[in-house]
């Protein structure tokens, strides 16, 4: 795979295992959980829609409560990325 198009970890655990990670190509390069296509910014979005932890445990069962926090802590470190791929992606829906 060229250089270009490996994937970018952007947030390590204390063992130093990829958490998030961006890849060219996939997702539209958007932070996603660990090597995983769910996107950080569409979690986010579930939860200020009123989405519950655990109905999103439900719904995403690749997850487990540690990647929902490793989410949150994303956000919180990057809440202009998060805001904007949202507000992209809401704009598609019309």
């Amino acid at each position: 795979m060229p250089q270009a198009e490996k994937s970018q970890v952007v947030l390590v655990g204390p063992q130093g295992q990829p958490l998030i990670q961006k890849t060219p190509g996939v997702c539209g390069g958007d932070a996603c959980i660990r090597n995983t296509r769910i996107m950080v910014w569409l979690l986010v979005s579930l939860k200020r829609q009123g989405a519950s932890d655990d109905q999103l445990l439900s719904n995403f069962p690749n997850l487990d409560p540690d990647d929902l926090g490793v989410a949150w802590e994303y956000c919180r470190q990057n809440p202009e990325e998060v805001d904007r791929a949202i507000k992209e992606n809401e704009d598609d829906e019309d």
